[in-house]
Parts: structure tokens; C-alpha cells; sequence
């Protein structure tokens, strides 16, 4: 039978693509192929850029409490349709509906953030910075702006990007992953049905043909990307190479530091989500657990028992703790992982190769996999597995901790557990990381904070959300003023003006 080929979104409007190319989108708890999707060449980008670059012009002249007004009823359409939002995602990506859920729920939040937009633009005003003389600054749109987002949250990462740069008056190109692309198009027609211009929205999905194309291309200002920590690089130096703003999330080692007075209970409970939730397929997973004293045998204890009993299986099925990760290529390469982590000396505790789901022989499914006495040589410690893999290193002290978190080059976020006021203090303080939990596994900011990393995880200055997001999506122009009297003789001058 042949499958659904979906469209691209240019112009405010289903467009089909130029492109000869497409790829196929599959559930990953079958396997089963359930759409194709085009992958946008170089004249399907320079069509949606064509469309945003003309859609600028009016849009920015929108004004901010109109845009404002556009965006909160696309949030109302965000939260009636958050259902079939979850599912799409769930079905494409292989996550649980309720993780899926709870995604786009932190998307629709980053939306509520962007509605607060005309308080958000105001600029500063100084009064007599000077006799006679008054500065103001104005935060003003940049022009057409471009995400590219990964496969593993199709609701959720999107809207950390193009909600703020359209209400801050920007038209903006969304690239997402062809893995998992109908979410995007779902939230361009209701960002359209919401009231949003034709042009200022387009979507685009496709490969590196597409993302090529966005980087070089002369109308593009700004690239937001999130992705692996290789590829966020090469987006970082092409786009700023092309004297465009960027900001290119990369990828993550999240390490736990767990301390002896830390509740165990509720630290192991924690640490299950963190690190097995969405199939550990998340840049804010847990994926290290540093143990320091003596309680690293009854912690991994604790840690084994309840990844045993994690359920394993389809996605929309109930009572399912995690589904399959993407693709049949990424669960060999997490399946070979394991094999190294096993060759180099690990103790394997819970094994989750080769697992089976009942009705799913097709399905991509990796079960929970626990290794204790790693060493930072290995590789399941030094890379990125973007899967349901844990490790345990032990130390003797808050001190080698902190040492041993501080020598990652992924900082992207961290936690730590304990019952210790002047522990936790001094972490948070010391600890050369851009997000950080105190007891709390997955410190994931609010909307009204900002969300990055530092080190190998972030290129850019700037990170997602918050106040960063307003200040990455606008330009700051300062203007002085001084309305003087005809008889004022002090505006010809040949000095450095002071205005003191």
C-alpha cells in the first residue's frame, strides 16, 4: 500500500516538494513504515526563505502586542490539540504518550513565555544623561531566522526557538529532523488557523542537503540548532563563517553526584527517570552516577532492582515505562556500546541487549542497562550514547567529584543529591556546568529562564529561552536625543562630546 508523502509548508500553505529525494518515517515499536517524507532540496529552502524574507517587512511592523495576541491563540490551539500532539510524537519517536505528553506541555510553556513579549521588548530609558539630552534602547527583529531540530523532541525543542523569534518580529524557516516531521507541520497549520501571516512560518523538512542550504544562504540571519556535539560544531562555524548569529546546542554527559547522606529511596527513584525516561534518547538524561563513599553498593542496588522492573514496550501501550529508540541503527550502535563497555572491564549489572517485546519482533528496543565500576578511560564514560545506559563511578570524596564532573568536556547539565545545605552550595558554586539540579535529576529551566550548556555542549554565546532567547532574536539599538531651543549655541563642536 502506498504511503503518505507529507507535504512541506511554504507561504502559509501545503506545498510539494521539488525534490526527487524522501525518506521514509517509521514507528519504531514495529518498525512498519507509516509516511514518506520529502527531503527539501536547495530550491524548496530558497522558496520558504523567499516567503519569510517577504513576510518580514509587515511582520516586523506587526505590532508586538498584535503578535502578542496571535501567539496566545496559538497557545489555546497548542493545548486543544495537545493530545494529538503527543500522539504523532509517540508514534514517530517511540516515547511513551505521557512523556510525550509532558513535552509538549514544556513547549506550550515556552509559548506562554513569548506572549509576554510587549512587556519583553520595552528597551531601558535614561532621562538627562546630558543637559537637555535622553538615551534610549530599542530591541528590534534581526529578520528571517532558521532552527534545525533533532529527532528526539518534535514538539518540544521547535518551540524553544520559533515562538520567540516570531513574537520578538522575526519570519523563521524551521528545519526539522525527517525522522520525526509531522509534529512541525501540525503546529504550522495551527499557528496559521491562529491567525499567523502567510510567510512568517514555514517548515521545511529534510536532510543535510536542506540544512546546507539554510547555513549559506544571504537572507538568513540567525541559525538556532540543536543537536550532536559534532554536528552543532560544523553548524557553528559554517553559519558564523556566513556572517550569520548562531546558537548550536550539542550533545551531553549529565553526571549525578550522589553524597553518602543522600535519601537513597528517593535518589535511585529519581535517577530511574533521568536516566531511562524517552529511552535515555534526551540531552538532559542522566547517564553517569558518581557514587562517592560508601554507599555505592546499596545504591547500585537499589538502581538494579527497580531498572529490572522497568516495562519495556510500545509506546502508546498502557502502563509502559520506555519505548524502542528510533531507528533499527541507532539500538546496534547503543548494542555496541554495551559490547565495549563489557570488553573494557565494566561490571555489567543489568543487561538490556537483546530483549523482546511481545507483538513488536520488529520494534527497535534496547531494555535498561546498568554498569557499575566504570573508569573515565572507557568508552560508555566518554562518549554520548543517546541511550538507556547508565554508569556508576565511585570516589571517595565531594572533592573528586566535582574534579571528575569539572575534567568532562560535555557541560550540559548536572545534578547532585544530598541532605547537605553546604554541600549542595558549594557544587552549584564550583561546578563548571550550564544547568544544574540540587536534588532534582533533570534540570530543565523554566521557559523564563534559558536553557544551554557550556563547554562542547554550546557554540554561541546566547543560550535557548528566557531573556537569552529575547536578546538572540533581536539587535539592541541605543538612540540618543536632544530636542534643543533655537538659541541653544552648544551643538556645533569639534571636542569628544561628554553630555555630563
Amino acid at each position: 500500500m502506498t504511503k503518505l508523502t507529507l507535504p512541506l509548508w511554504i507561504n502559509g500553505q501545503r506545498t510539494e516538494s521539488r525534490s526527487s529525494r524522501s525518506a521514509d518515517v517509521t514507528n519504531p515499536a514495529s518498525g512498519e513504515v507509516i509516511r514518506r517524507v520529502p527531503l527539501a532540496n536547495r530550491a524548496d529552502v530558497n522558496s520558504a526563505v523567499a516567503a519569510a524574507r517577504a513576510a518580514f517587512p509587515g511582520w516586523r511592523d506587526t505590532t508586538p502586542l498584535r503578535r502578542s495576541r496571535i501567539l496566545n491563540k496559538f497557545r489555546e490551539l497548542l493545548e486543544t490539540h495537545r493530545a494529538e500532539l503527543a500522539q504523532l510524537a509517540s508514534e514517530e519517536h517511540g516515547k511513551t504518550l505521557e512523556d510525550a505528553a509532558g513535552s509538549v506541555q514544556r513547549g506550550i510553556e515556552v509559548v506562554e513565555f513569548a506572549v509576554g513579549a510587549p512587556h519583553l521588548l520595552k528597551g531601558e530609558h535614561a532621562e538627562n544623561v546630558g543637559r537637555g539630552v535622553d538615551c534610549h534602547s530599542m530591541l528590534q527583529p534581526i529578520g528571517v531566522c532558521v532552527g534545525i531540530t533533532p529527532f528526539n523532541f518534535p514538539a518540544m525543542v521547535p518551540m524553544w526557538m520559533f515562538p520567540i523569534a516570531i513574537a520578538c518580529g522575526n519570519t523563521f524557516v524551521l528545519k526539522p529532523s525527517e525522522k520525526v516531521p509531522s509534529c512541525s507541520l501540525r503546529m504550522a497549520e495551527l499557528f496559521r488557523e491562529a491567525g499567523l501571516p502567510d510567510g512568517v512560518f514555514n517548515v521545511v523538512p529534510g536532510d543535510k542537503e536542506a540544512v546546507d542550504a539554510l547555513l549559506v544562504h544571504p537572507d538568513v540571519r540567525a541559525v538556532s540548532f540543536v543537536g550532536s556535539t559534532p554536528v552543532a560544531k560544523y553548524i557553528y562555524e559554517t553559519a558564523a563563517h556566513h556572517g550569520k548569529r548562531v546558537q548550536a546546542l550539542g550533545g551531553a554527559k549529565n553526571h549525578a553526584v550522589v553524597m553518602p547522606d543522600a535519601e537513597l529511596d528517593f535518589t535511585a527513584d529519581a535517577i530511574m527517570g533521568a536516566a531511562y525516561g524517552s529511552a535515555g534518547e534526551r540531552c538532559m538524561a542522566i547517564s553517569v552516577v558518581v557514587a562517592v563513599g560508601e554507599i555505592a553498593d546499596t545504591l547500585v542496588a537499589k538502581l538494579k532492582a527497580r531498572a529490572e522492573k522497568l516495562v519495556i514496550g510500545p509506546g502508546d501501550r498502557k502502563d509502559v515505562d520506555m519505548g524502542p529508540v528510533i531507528s533499527a541503527q541507532h539500538r546496534d550502535k547503543i548494542v555496541g556500546y554495551i559490547d565495549s563497555g563489557v570488553q573494557q572491564g565494566a561490571t555489567l549489572v543489568t543487561d538490556g541487549r537483546g530483549i523482546k517485546v511481545a507483538g513488536h519482533k520488529g520494534g527497535y528496543f534496547v531494555g535498561a542497562t546498568l554498569f557499575d565500576n566504570a573508569s573515565t578511560e572507557m568508552t560508555i564514560y566518554r562518549e554520548e550514547i543517546f541511550g538507556p545506559v547508565l554508569v556508576v563511578l565511585r570516589v571517595a570524596s565531594l572533592d573528586e567529584a566535582i574534579d571528575l564532573v569539572n575534567s568532562n568536556p560535555y557541560a550540559n547539565g548536572t545534578a547532585i543529591f544530598t541532605a547537605s545545605g553546604a554541600a549542595a552550595r558549594r557544587f552549584q558554586n564550583e561546578i563548571e556546568v550550564g544547568m544544574v539540579g540540587i536534588n532534582v535529576p533533570i534540570p530543565v529551566p523554566m521557559a523564563f529562564f534559558s536553557f544551554g550548556g557550556w563547554k562542547s555542549s554550546l557554540f554561541g554565546d546566547l543560550h535557548m529561552h528566557g531573556m537569552e532567547g529575547i536578546y538572540f532574536y533581536t539587535r539592541t539599538k541605543a538612540v540618543t536625543t536632544r530636542w534643543p531651543e533655537v538659541s541653544d549655541k552648544n551643538a556645533s563642536t569639534l571636542v569628544m562630546p561628554t553630555l555630563g
